[in-house]
């Protein structure tokens, strides 16, 4: 062991070696992973060690297919035999929702180039794995690529490519201290101290104990998980080939074979917590007892799709802890403040997911960002609020218990919340308001016209479509109230602003007294933000954009900090409502003497509304002619009643996001996290026409520059207009020509005033064009589509720029 590195990894498990490997592969060789027993010391011994294809976030899914791709690769490096097992694997439907599901699933995969899938009939699923009853079986999909592989061997085989590349592996070495100083960490072990400009925590079960050594509240849990291995099957004992990995969803239950027997897992629902605040430094290769009564329900249905196991006995049982995430994905990145400090954590797949995280840290700590769009892993998604003990049993353990149950995209799911309300909350509630949250925060989705009212969960249009329909005809026809504390607020302030936002801003600073729509690049060039900038006109500016990416922005802003300028985030403390529609500067008039008739298109300013006084901008995402209101949060209850009572005669009706969000497609707007995404560069968005080349060097200029000088990227996103029947697109459904795979929806759903099916897409630019027929899956049904025009609703933008 040396006194110093330029990496340290902490923990010897799948995650950590993963790291430690791909570290020495993409160059840094001067890196160590320290563990305080042996390898695999922890979850990464008892794992089944499955791996398949699915998961719900198609980005993930990608990385998952980069590690089965991997692992045959460090088995060659190492000399390690990883105990590849390479079966197929089928995922069950046992309802008509459910199969449903999967055939729209099942195009999601051909959507990100996951192509060895198909949809199976019950006969096939059952000729496949001769060994399963099929009764209630509605169909499946399998996966060429799915099985399992042997654990142990798995993380020392990654450990051993690692050191032939020049890494370091120390065991029997527990991490004692972590010590922040000015050019990195100092790492105090058992064996003396280490100094490293980066330390890596890959602690697994141990993680929250390595956060809280460097001031930092992870919000991961261990829960226990069981699986049985069974003796001896005869059946299987007379096949010639392994039966399939399967995952049973109506069953919770997912099985490979294991020699000639049966490995049966259970995700059950009656979940339980272990060790909240990490396990023991002596744990190690220990289990905790079976429970066989918390399981009985699940156990039973596994035997019931398994007959033989009625006939044979169980030879070994394994209830062990896995560490997870409010959401079930994994911790990744750098923590805001911590320079130096990165997260590998809570990643519960290990087996299927660890390559993609070592990869993509590795990427991270060494280029600066990562090749793939990793969000849905980013430690970054979530922030204080998910600290809170309670908050992370909730939601740890309502993730365990679906980890097989069925979400719709509609569904509104129950743990942590409520958590943050608008101080308006109980007033629209009880205006019949339905909830959604975004980081922590209630945010409204529709109000519903009666206490009865209940949405059903559904792939396709909701009962709650007429509702929607309604708020979208006040806004296009009267002026709609929408509460927007659902977005980032950040104040910028100090003698130094303008250069700094000139630097981390690609477009034109706005004037005093106007705002401006600002995309944020990275060093490479792709999104950061698609962000408004407001100049106040009095030295103070603001940055406002998406609630649920504050820590995210926050540590962009942070890690690309100016001289004299000071960024305040206040999300919370400043919150407000925003008027759509023809009637909006009514309303407003008779609220104020100011001259906010005056106010021009994307003008701001401060004016007297009632008897408050506030931040007013002149913008709209509906289309329509709109204003931001911005008010203390003390004021949020009088200004919302201000503005009902003002609007009473105007037709105001008080809309959700759900509106806004079918309001938004009719004018082709992109939204983060769907059009906009750090995986594309503003050309591919559209959002180049913002970027200003004449202003000087900015972040990202040299690498938007160059595609903007090649002729454009290869794919671009367009507006299609879909021939639907009972659903709308909603994303990642495949986009076709002919037989041809071109492209992918980026978002989608029903424009009620046009009347039409609408989706945003990123398809290849030679079917771009205006007219060209397409066809898209909705739902797993093929419907026809066309390139139409962008914003199919008041094209010119008549209605938003004018009076």
């Amino acid at each position: 062991m040396k006194s110093h590195y330029r990496a340290v990894v902490i923990g010897g498990g799948v995650v950590g070696t993963s790291v430690l490997y791909h570290l020495a592969k993409f160059g840094w060789t001067d890196v160590c992973l320290i563990e305080r027993s042996v390898l695999t010391a922890g979850s990464s011994w008892h794992a089944a060690g499955g791996f398949h294809a699915l998961n719900a976030d198609p980005n993930i899914a990608s990385l998952q297919a980069y590690t089965i791709d991997l692992l045959s690769e460090i088995e060659q490096e190492s000399g390690q035999s990883v105990g590849m097992h390479m079966t197929g694997g089928m995922t069950l439907a046992g309802t008509p929702d459910r199969w449903e599901w999967l055939q729209s699933a099942y195009r999601t995969f051909q959507s990100i180039g996951i192509d060895d899938c198909r949809l199976i009939t019950p006969e096939e699923a059952g000729d496949l794995c001769p060994i399963m009853s099929t009764d209630g079986i509605l169909g499946g999909m399998w996966a060429d690529r799915e099985g399992y592989v042997d654990t142990t061997g798995t993380v020392h085989a990654y450990a051993g490519a690692a050191k032939k590349r020049g890494a370091e592996v120390i065991e029997h070495n527990r991490v004692l201290e972590l010590v922040q100083t000015k050019d990195g960490w100092d790492v105090v072990t058992e064996k003396g101290t280490i100094h490293t400009e980066h330390v890596v925590n890959a602690a697994g079960l141990w993680a929250k104990q390595v956060g809280r050594m460097a001031g930092v509240e992870l919000p991961v849990s261990p829960l226990n998980h069981h699986y049985l291995i069974s003796d001896t099957i005869p059946e299987l004992e007379q096949l010639d080939f392994e039966v399939p990995m399967t995952v049973d969803l109506e069953g919770f239950t997912y099985m490979r074979q294991d020699q000639k027997g049966l490995l049966l897992g259970i995700y059950e629902i009656d979940h339980e917590h272990w060790m909240m605040d990490g396990a023991p430094w002596e744990y190690g290769f220990e289990l905790q007892q079976e429970d066989t009564d918390r399981i009985e329900r699940e156990l039973t249905l596994g035997f019931e799709r398994y007959p033989a196991l009625q006939e044979v006995g169980v030879k070994t049982w394994v209830n062990g802890a896995f560490t997870f995430a409010p959401d079930g994905n994994p911790l990744v990145g750098p923590v805001r403040g911590k320079p130096g400090y990165w997260c590998a954590c809570g990643v519960m797949a290990g087996f299927l997911q660890g390559g993609g995280v070592g990869k993509s840290l590795a990427e991270w700590i060494i280029h600066g960002e990562p090749e793939a769009d990793v969000f849905g892993m980013d430690v970054a998604r979530f922030g204080p609020f998910a600290e809170n003990k309670q908050y992370i049993r909730e939601t740890t353990g309502q993730f365990y218990t679906r980890r097989f149950v069925m979400t719709y995209p509609n569904e509104q799911l129950p743990a942590g919340r409520p958590l943050k309300k608008a101080p308006a909350y109980s007033d629209m509630t009880a205006a019949g308001c339905r909830w959604g949250v975004s980081y922590g925060l209630e945010i409204p989705l529709y109000f519903a016209p009666s206490a009865a009212f209940v949405e059903t969960p559904t792939l396709k249009r909701s009962n709650a479509f007429d509702i929607v329909a309604a708020e979208c005809k006040a806004v296009r026809t009267a002026v709609g109230l929408l509460d927007i504390s659902g977005f980032s607020r950040f104040e910028v302030s100090g003698d130094g602003v303008e250069a700094w936002l000139n630097t981390i801003m690609a477009s034109t600073l706005p004037k005093p007294g106007r705002a401006r729509l600002a995309p944020m690049l990275s060093e490479q060039g792709r999104l950061k933000g698609d962000l408004t900038v407001f100049n106040w006109g009095d030295g103070t500016w603001w940055i406002m954009g998406s609630y649920y990416l504050r820590e995210w922005h926050k540590r962009w802003f942070e890690d690309h900090s100016g001289a004299d300028v000071a960024v305040t985030d206040l999300s919370d403390a400043t919150v407000g409502f925003s008027l759509s529609g023809p009637n909006s500067l009514r309303v407003l008039e008779k609220l104020t003497d100011g001259a906010i008739a005056d106010l021009p298109f994307m003008g701001c300013g401060v004016f007297d509304i009632g008897m408050l006084r506030v931040k007013v901008g002149r913008l709209s995402v509906s289309g329509e002619l709109g204003y931001e209101i911005h008010c203390a949060a003390t004021e949020h209850i009088t200004l919302r009643d201000t503005l009902l009572a003002a609007g009473a005669d105007c037709g105001m009706r008080e809309v959700g996001f759900s509106a806004l969000l079918s309001l938004r497609l009719e004018k082709s707007f992109g939204i983060w996290s769907t059009e906009f995404t750090q995986g594309y560069s503003a050309a591919q968005t559209g959002m180049d026409r913002w970027i200003d080349w004449d202003k000087g060097d900015f972040i990202g200029r040299d690498a938007a520059q160059k595609e903007h000088n090649s002729g454009g990227p290869g794919q671009v996103v367009v507006t299609l207009e879909v021939d639907a029947l009972d659903a709308d697109a909603s994303g990642y459904e495949p986009v076709w020509n002919g037989d041809k795979r071109v492209g992918f929806v980026t978002s989608g759903g029903y424009g009620h005033t046009v009347g039409k099916s609408l989706a945003l897409a990123m398809v290849d630019r030679d079917v771009a064009s205006e007219g060209t027929a397409l066809s898209v899956h909705i739902v797993g049904l093929e419907r026809p589509a066309k390139v139409i025009a962008p914003s199919p609703y008041d094209p010119t933008g008549q209605a938003m720029r004018g009076r």
